[in-house]
């Protein structure tokens, strides 16, 4: 299963709009982990004037225990729920069945 990290924040309706988004894609074969940036001074002062943020995860084979953040694409937050599904599968796929 994929891993995503979610950087949201409560009251901003650009993060509720995604988290619908992203709760319709329950098909997709992805774990979300959702991070509140005001619990966290790093993530606050990272992504405060950019959240929603989707960060996939990358792994490195040879050390299992390390992984990197890397930020994708930030969508429109009008983008229709194809957009946001497709942008996942250019980032995350391919997904296994």
């Amino acid at each position: 299963m994929k891993k995503l990290i979610f950087y949201t924040k409560p009251g901003c309706h650009l993060c509720e709009g995604l988290e619908e988004k992203l709760a319709q894609l329950k098909h997709l074969p992805i774990q979300i982990e959702a991070r509140d940036i005001t619990q966290n001074p790093a993530w606050f002062a990272e992504y405060q004037y950019e959240i929603p943020v989707l960060c996939r995860l990358i792994h490195y084979p040879e050390t299992p225990e390390l992984e990197k953040e890397q930020p994708l694409p930030r969508l429109s937050p009008r983008a229709p729920l194809g957009q946001v599904e497709k942008m996942l599968h250019a980032y995350l796929g391919p997904f296994e069945s």
